[in-house]
């Protein structure tokens, strides 16, 4: 009867585990404000994002520069094509990495979270405040 048991137990793990893993978030999001695309991949054994697409003209038009970085030796980095979300790694229901904010020039602890197969909520946190944005699939 203890065989028994063990296999329903196992079985009952099997099932219910695949439930608290984090959902895929690989793919290209519009931005909550809309300004831009952003495709999330794998980058070495993490998920990293850049951007991809402007949908609206930056200030400096589209060959707008990295200028609010804290490290001067990265001000003349093109915003197009530029790491904004980094180290990412799943942990639970959610991954877990660092958001960059190209117009403050800040990075910020992140946590990303499927809400639907259109999705992606972006957390962006100090220490225990954290702002949520809701980014959607792009067309």
């Amino acid at each position: 009867m203890k065989p028994i048991k063990a296999f329903a137990a196992a079985a009952l793990v099997a099932v219910t585990a695949p439930a608290f893993a984090a959902q895929p978030v690989t793919g290209r999001w519009v931005t909550e404000d809309k300004a831009a695309v952003v495709e999330i991949a794998p980058c070495g054994q993490k998920l990293c994002g850049k951007i991809v697409k402007f949908l609206k003209t930056p200030p400096r038009g589209f060959d707008q520069r990295d200028i609010h970085n804290p490290d001067k030796s990265l001000r003349s980095r093109k915003l197009m094509g530029l790491p904004v979300l980094t180290g990412f790694s799943e942990d639970g229901d959610e991954w877990r990495g660092e958001i960059y904010d190209p117009k403050t020039g800040k990075t910020y602890r992140s946590l990303l979270q499927r809400k639907s197969a259109g999705q992606l909520q972006v957390k962006g946190c100090i220490g225990p405040f954290c702002k949520t944005q809701t980014w959607n699939r792009a067309g």
